[in-house]
């Protein structure tokens, strides 16, 4: 992509769909774990304490969404997950599927440590597209300014608001899902 390229849009329905996926997914292995449908083994266990370590949001117990930190930070906290589900994945030996456009509860076979980490992917994935979005950005204003012109002044935050209607609405979902109460930060109280 060229420096002065548009960045890719952002779509609100292909988020929503991430969005609603994900939480289905989610959703659907905790119930499963709660009811017993899937026993955790001793290597899922350790996947999911390895997954909260590499994940600390470190927000400074503050409630999504974390307005007062810069876009940059709260984008790469949730791009993080991503690459944590692909390892975990590898580790285990599980492979991570699409799930947006999904319905968790029309699939067949037993719930297991695929599911999960395919739902929180779902959205995790999703932080490397803003991430990548938020670097085109940056390079945009840099290349204007090179060229002796400026696009005009504006804090990042209301740049990407501005190319991609919904980005900020979209980000705060995606930060409920991955911290504060009932997220993926509380994963190890909803599994015993």
């Amino acid at each position: 992509m060229s420096e002065t390229a548009q960045p890719q849009t952002h779509d609100p329905a292909a988020y929503a769909s991430r969005s609603a996926a994900a939480w289905n997914w989610l959703s659907r292995a905790i119930d499963a774990q709660q009811d017993g449908a899937w026993v955790l083994d001793e290597v899922e266990w350790q996947v999911l304490a390895d997954v909260r370590a590499a994940t600390n949001a470190l927000h400074g117990g503050h409630l999504p969404p974390h307005t007062r930190e810069p876009v940059h930070v709260r984008v790469g906290r949730l791009a993080n997950w991503a690459g944590v589900c692909r390892l975990a994945a590898r580790a285990g030996g599980w492979e991570l599927f699409p799930v947006a456009g999904t319905d968790a509860s029309a699939a067949t076979g037993p719930v297991g440590m695929a599911d999960l980490l395919s739902g929180i992917y779902a959205l995790a994935e999703q932080g490397e597209r803003w991430k990548a979005l938020i670097r085109t950005a940056v390079q945009q204003r840099h290349a204007a300014d090179r060229a002796g012109g400026s696009l005009q002044e504006q804090s990042l935050e209301e740049r990407l608001n501005d190319l991609h209607p919904g980005f900020e609405r979209d980000l705060a979902d995606a930060e409920a899902f991955f911290t504060g109460p009932g997220s993926l930060e509380d994963l190890h109280l909803f599994f015993y």
